[in-house]
């Protein structure tokens, strides 16, 4: 933090949390916006916070609180587009990074959105089927003011799925009198849902770890590959790599770790999560190991695909990847970003290298509109032109200006939602 308004008054500056690397990544780039950083206190301040009480009754007839939130940072490109978490560790600071960040990969991936991010402070495991279906639908209800098809189009994130967004968009319709699929995206097929769009974020961490490979000369046939978070994001990626030759060695989920240096089997993997619900206990591991231990794999790519902040100056120094695949939001803070870099890792960010997710929903919110609905064929072909495109264009500025591949997604990001900004102007 450079100066105290940067701060707002709801957070404080010892407990500013993710917020805190996403205006610390918005002044390593200001210096390259030249005219435009006039405008850069914009990035600083998100649009629009509303926090909601949501109130459940529990199936034993008690009453329970829970603490929700939606974020829109910026909407001078597009209405707002970011997922929506339950998580019990789910924090206001952590929604307005998120949402932040969906500004600059929306933007970077150049899809017509603003940034907005959802959460409720839950650990959806302590609630029963009925009781997460009255959750999410009062959430929605509470939130109903401010999303929209023109307005804010949520979608699945950390412990999100179709049903929710199912409930999500009855709930939102109910309320407006008719239906409106293209109020959330990541929906059943049957309720307007896009074909690719469980796999699009996998798919895209895919593409562009092709891309990043072919930069340094890296085969991704025989390569090795630590990937920490085995969901939509880590799984469907580590089966594309998979597929492609890659060794498997090391996965680590929120209940273990497993390792095996000839590489694992990731259909028999996620074979054993579906039945168990993790990679713990899992027969084709060579060993477990502790959860610090992930760290010191010896690989080729990491991809990390879980939580924020996941990476940080306490342990990157031991990582010994060649490259660093950004499958979540926010999971290398600022100064774990300085030790890769004098290390010589190649980190591929997040808002570049996990943006197939939203480039998905996009698609999807255009066939809603359209009520035109194209092959899975049509929908992958189309994600990995877009991510190749968007990547090579971040290399690109990356030589030109000689700065780390996020600060060039950064600028790009940034320069194009300052220049809407610019260009809009201030009303009234």
């Amino acid at each position: 933090m450079t100066t105290h308004h940067e701060i707002p008054s709801y957070l404080t500056p010892h407990e500013i949390g993710p917020w805190g690397d996403y205006i610390t990544q918005i002044e390593r780039v200001t210096p390259y916006l030249g005219s435009l950083s006039r405008w850069v206190e914009t990035l600083k301040r998100p649009k629009r916070i509303l926090v909601v009480d949501v109130p459940i009754e529990r199936d034993d007839g008690t009453i329970a609180h829970f603490e929700g939130y939606r974020v829109q940072h910026n909407t001078s490109r597009g209405p707002g587009k970011g997922g929506v978490r339950f998580h019990q560790n789910v924090t206001l600071s952590e929604v307005m990074a998120l949402s932040a960040w969906m500004t600059i990969k929306t933007a970077a991936a150049n899809v017509p959105y603003g940034g907005a991010k959802g959460g409720i402070r839950v650990d959806p495991k302590t609630l029963s089927q009925g009781e997460l279906q009255r959750m999410t639908r009062r959430y929605t209800s509470e939130i109903g003011i401010i999303i929209g098809p023109n307005k804010d189009i949520p979608a699945p994130d950390v412990n999100t799925n179709e049903q929710v967004m199912a409930w999500m968009m009855d709930t939102y319709s109910m309320n407006e009198g008719s239906t409106a699929t293209g109020v959330v995206t990541g929906k059943p097929i049957s309720l307007g849902g896009s074909l690719g769009r469980r796999e699009a974020t996998g798919r895209g961490v895919f593409v562009v770890g092709e891309g990043a490979a072919n930069r340094i000369g890296l085969d991704i046939k025989g390569a090795k590959i630590a990937v920490q978070g085995f969901g939509n994001v880590g799984g469907v990626a580590a089966k594309l790599f998979y597929e492609a030759g890659a060794k498997i060695v090391a996965v680590q989920d929120h209940a273990g770790t497993v390792f095996h240096s000839n590489g694992l089997d990731v259909i028999k993997l996620q074979a054993h999560i579906k039945e168990t619900g993790s990679v713990a206990g899992f027969a084709g591991a060579e060993e477990k190991m502790s959860r610090e231990n992930f760290w010191d794999v010896q690989c080729d790519i990491m991809i990390p695909a879980a939580l924020e902040q996941q990476i940080t100056e306490h342990n990157a120094h031991r990582i010994r990847a060649k490259i660093i695949l950004e499958g979540a939001n926010g999971p290398t803070t600022p100064k774990a970003d300085d030790i890769l870099d004098d290390k010589g890792v190649l980190v591929v960010p997040d808002v570049i290298a996990n943006a197939g997710g939203v480039t998905v929903s996009y698609f999807e919110w255009v066939q809603d509109f359209s009520s035109y609905f194209w092959t899975e064929d049509e929908i992958n072909l189309r994600l990995t032109r877009i991510m190749s495109e968007a990547f090579e264009a971040v290399c690109h500025v990356a030589e030109d200006k000689k700065v780390s591949l996020r600060t060039a997604a950064f600028l790009i990001g940034c320069t194009r939602v300052l220049q809407a900004r610019e260009m809009r102007g201030l009303y009234p």
